[in-house]
């Protein structure tokens, strides 16, 4: 019978006038507009607070393989610098540990911070590569970081060869990307510009000789039986982003 009866309902509806059913739908409207009000927001937060849910943890997500991918590719050129390292060098039982420079050498070019440091097996006097060069020494270290002091800092001193000669003379930092090898005879010892300018060795921190630079200017010094020879680095230190430092097998 309830059935019957909203079928019936149902047609005349259908049948009535226009003008009588829009006047009815706008008093259902009015009648029901609070609970369909409440109806209407919920559906639509439900609809809008799925799709932005889902939207954040797709970019989420990108930007963690985004990360990821970066941090791969960093850790591969880490990878290939070490390979190139050990190829390139004559060190023997020796490991390289790859260091950012997390600040830039000042105006005299005297100094480098890099990150890392004691955590990572670093020590005072430990010998710094740039270009697979020599460009300096651990001066200090702390836990995370460390500060390289270069080889054309003022206060510098490291022991030298130059090209062929079997004589150690030590290498003094002059500022201005410079250094100086003073006390060297004139007659006994024949240097002229363009000499490469080797580290000599020191135990426990470098088993052979590694180029640090190259002879830039060669004269009579202010003595006239010694030289004035001035050095150049080989390495852009400018240009430097990451470093290795030699850390020698106990």
């Amino acid at each position: 019978m309830l059935f019957i009866w909203f079928m019936l309902a149902g047609f005349i509806f259908l049948f009535a006038p226009q003008n009588l059913t829009n006047k009815f739908q706008l008093a259902f409207a009015r009648i029901f507009r609070w609970p369909l009000s409440i109806g209407r927001n919920i559906s639509l937060s439900a609809r809008t607070s799925q799709p932005l849910t889902d939207a954040a943890s797709h970019r989420e997500y990108n930007n963690h393989i985004t990360n990821l991918t970066k941090w791969l590719e960093q850790e591969r050129k880490k990878v290939e610098e070490l390979q190139r390292l050990r190829n390139r060098t004559p060190l023997k039982d020796v490991k390289f540990m790859l260091a950012d420079v997390i600040r830039d050498s000042d105006r005299l070019h005297s100094e480098l911070i890099i990150n890392r440091g004691k955590k990572h097996g670093l020590r005072k006097g430990q010998f710094v590569l740039g270009d697979n060069s020599i460009i300096g020494t651990i001066s200090s270290v702390s836990f995370r970081s460390a500060q390289v002091k270069l080889v054309t800092d003022p206060t510098s001193k490291i022991a030298v060869k130059i090209g062929r000669l079997n004589v150690s003379r030590v290498m003094e930092g002059a500022g201005n990307n410079s250094a100086k090898i003073p006390h060297l005879s004139r007659e006994q010892h024949k240097v002229k510009i363009g000499d490469y300018v080797y580290a000599d060795k020191k135990i426990g921190l470098l088993d052979d000789l590694m180029i640090i630079g190259k002879v830039e200017q060669c004269k009579r010094g202010a003595e006239p039986l010694l030289w004035d020879i001035t050095v150049k680095p080989v390495c852009d230190i400018e240009g430097l982003n990451s470093v290795a430092v030699v850390v020698m097998n106990p």
